[in-house]
């Protein structure tokens, strides 16, 4: 189900030791976000605080708990704790957060959104995706901090379809299929 690296369970026991009360084990929680975007919770368990319906995978020192409906979306996920010159943190990798294309105009601008565009509206609470490419228009999506924020435009046009028509020539525009004025929480209101 779900795989830690040396370094992740590493990191898991270090804060353990760190936590107040009695820790037992580590809460994954996925949360699925769009049509191929995934928010993950991670969170110390303490004494009690397990239930009879999660899935509990050992991890040596310690158990990782997984509630059956977040166990489906993890499937074969690995996790690792990295750091380098952008910081520390835990790494996510989940073969149902993939998106492959037949497509191959549709696969490298999947590839321009998942390399140079999904982190940087990660970092506001965002994501896009891909719909699909009509043409020569790649049709996406926001959602999270992204979606009814005021700047998505500006996001649209100078970041998003800068990248995409720098990079694949095929493409001519980008059309946003989001619908903004069901954003609850974007990240600038404008």
């Amino acid at each position: 189900m779900i795989t830690l690296t040396d370094s992740a369970r590493d990191k898991v026991f270090e804060f353990m030791e760190q936590a107040s009360g009695d820790c037992v084990g580590l809460r994954v929680a996925a949360h699925r976000q769009g049509q191929r975007t995934f928010h993950y919770d991670l969170t110390l368990v303490l004494e009690g605080e397990s239930t009879a319906e999660d899935m509990t995978v050992d991890a040596g020192r310690f158990t990782v708990y997984v509630d059956p409906d977040s166990a489906q979306l993890l499937e074969g996920t690995t996790i690792d704790f990295v750091s380098d010159s952008a910081g520390s943190g835990f790494k996510i990798d989940n073969p149902q957060a993939t998106t492959t294309w037949d497509d191959p105009v549709a696969q490298r601008v999947q590839e321009v959104i998942d390399e140079r565009v999904a982190p940087a509206l990660a970092s506001h609470g965002g994501w896009v995706e891909l719909l699909g490419v009509e043409g020569e228009a790649a049709v996406i999506q926001f959602g999270g901090g992204c979606q009814g924020c005021g700047m998505s435009t500006v996001t649209l046009k100078q970041g998003i379809e800068a990248a995409i028509l720098e990079s694949v020539p095929e493409i001519k525009q980008v059309l946003d299929q989001t619908d903004h004025e069901a954003g609850v929480n974007p990240f600038y209101c404008g």
